[in-house]
């Protein structure tokens, strides 16, 4: 019996046999070409056809998976069309390259550049440039898909999996998903919760063809993939499937239901989101409102600064989609590894608390304007909430306070039609939580941020997997904060909710219902199985 560990993508057992998949990708080479104008062309036809393709895929997954996950092939789409993209090939292929190699080295680049992001969700996107550059590859070097061949319904193990590869295979062949690599908020991890199979990405565990057609067990709930279970554990397993099956079903009912306990406290369930794309999955998660929406996946990736209309086009999307319900915008948070060269940050030596989010928005009022006037603009489509990243002081608050108050009159000046917006902001340093008695003072709500909150507290950058065994998420120092912050928020009268990866952790739901907590903010996926645990208290 060989036992690995890795990290769940979504609660639930499979059982059945390994079918180790590789996807015989083209590795290309450098060569030197002579004719660059027919270089330039096969490759504006190669994108041509991948445009294409991605359009059938869209179409594929709209039938089979939804659209909310279907929208996974327009995002791929835009990326291939992006201008500096394919600007970056065109000028290696000026200079000689073959259109192949050209191909594989910006994407290499463009890969890299947001796998070095701090944010969880943009680092995920990594794994799109590497598909949408693959899949162009494959076309100019005639290499075709592969697609996995059983006859029985399987455990897949693979090295990685793109997003393409995943809406290809067969659902009916496949009972989970486990991938040597990958992130638990990569486009495949939410087609593989789209699906509600259990998965294990970034597994210990060797790519090796001696698995291959070995019995074994995946356990979402404990990250574990087990080869050549012993029959105790093969029926301990067996009987956990059946009961997670009657589980999923019944969570079903829950739709359209209160998040109320069984003594009348009412909490608020809403959701994160980190583009437009993802209301969908709000929507049909049947999500309260949006308590998250990361607004700087509109700067990165790209050459120049979004414009104001641009930035409007998109909340307004968002605010119209949701119908009234709550959508909390969090202004640009950039900076740290989250960066756009156009913004030309310096390097530095400790960036998680160094030049970043409200930081640099007040050091560049003219870029904070832009999206402060494009949030304004588009509440008038529905009710909008604005909070600000990293506040260590009621100072800052202030200073923000004023600037939106510049932006409101200036589009009154101009007859410009607005809601009536929320401020808050969201409490993610040890210092915002400790003055938060002064700081609720200033503005309408609280959003606390676990997940920086906890890093900033224990001193433990919570990207580094060496510090993961000492890095105590439910440690009594963060908790302490929390529940003071809320204190802190209630004696003022402001609501105080939660959108760190906490939220999530049903273990610690009646913790925070018994601290008062409003609202709880968290992944679509996740909010039948908060509602339950919610309605049981």
């Amino acid at each position: 019996m060989i036992k690995c560990i890795g990290k769940s993508v979504l609660n639930g057992i499979a059982v059945g046999r390994v079918y180790v998949y590789r996807s015989g990708k083209f590795a290309p080479v450098k060569k030197q070409i002579e004719d660059v104008d027919k270089e330039q062309e096969r490759l504006m036809q190669a994108i041509a056809k991948a445009g294409e393709q991605l359009e059938e895929l869209y179409q594929n997954a709209l039938k089979t998976v939804g659209e909310e996950q279907a929208m996974i092939f327009d995002v791929h789409k835009m990326m291939l069309e992006d201008e500096g993209y394919q600007a970056d090939i065109k000028a290696m292929i000026s200079e000689g390259c073959n259109a192949e190699f050209a191909v594989q080295e910006t994407g290499d680049k463009y890969s890299a550049m947001f796998a070095a992001m701090d944010d969880e969700y943009m680092r995920a996107r990594s794994a799109d440039v590497i598909d949408i550059s693959g899949r162009v590859i494959d076309i100019l070097s005639g290499v075709g898909q592969t697609n996995i061949d059983s006859r029985e319904p399987v455990i897949l193990l693979a090295e990685d999996l793109t997003p393409s590869e995943t809406i290809q295979m067969d659902k009916s062949k496949i009972y989970a998903f486990v991938t040597v690599h990958g992130s638990a908020s990569s486009h495949t991890a939410i087609l593989a919760r789209s699906m509600n199979l259990p998965s294990i990405v970034n597994t210990d565990v060797e790519l090796l063809d001696k698995y291959h057609g070995k019995m074994a067990v995946v356990d979402g709930y404990n990250g574990e993939f087990i080869i050549d279970p012993d029959e105790d554990i093969l029926n301990d397993m067996l009987a956990k499937r059946e009961k997670w099956l009657k589980e999923t079903e019944e969570l079903k009912k829950l739709i359209g239901q209160e998040n109320v306990t069984r003594d009348g406290r009412r909490v608020n369930v809403y959701c994160n989101i980190g583009n437009v794309e993802d209301v969908d999955r709000v929507l049909k998660a049947d999500g309260g409102g949006i308590g998250l929406f990361r607004s700087e996946f509109l700067y990165l990736g790209k050459d120049d600064y979004p414009s104001e209309e641009e930035q409007f086009e998109s909340y307004k999307t968002v605010l119209e989609k949701m119908k009234g319900k709550k959508v909390i915008i969090r202004t640009l948070d950039i900076g740290a590894d989250k960066k756009a060269d156009y913004f030309n940050l310096e390097p530095e030596e400790n960036p998680a608390m160094g030049y970043r989010a409200i930081r640099i928005c007040l050091d560049r009022p003219e870029v904070f304007k832009t999206q402060l006037r494009a949030i304004y603009r588009a509440s008038a489509f529905g009710t909008a909430s604005i909070m600000f990243p990293m506040i260590i002081s009621v100072e800052e608050i202030r200073k923000i306070k004023e600037i939106v108050e510049e932006v409101k009159k200036e589009l009154t000046s101009e007859n410009i039609a607005m809601g009536e917006v929320e401020l808050g902001i969201m409490i993610e340093t040890p210092a915002a939580a400790v003055i938060s008695d002064e700081l609720a003072k200033e503005v309408e709500f609280f959003s606390i941020g676990t997940n920086d909150l906890t890093q900033y507290t224990l001193a433990i950058d919570r990207q580094n997997q060496k510090l993961e065994k000492v890095c105590d998420l439910h440690h009594k120092a963060v908790l302490k904060l929390i529940q003071m912050t809320v204190e802190n928020g209630h004696r003022e009268n402001i609501w105080v909710g939660i959108c760190g990866e906490l939220a999530s952790d049903t273990s610690l739901t009646q913790t925070f219902v018994d601290m008062g907590v409003d609202e709880l903010s968290v992944s679509p996926t996740y909010v039948l199985g908060l509602r339950k645990a919610i309605r049981e208290i």
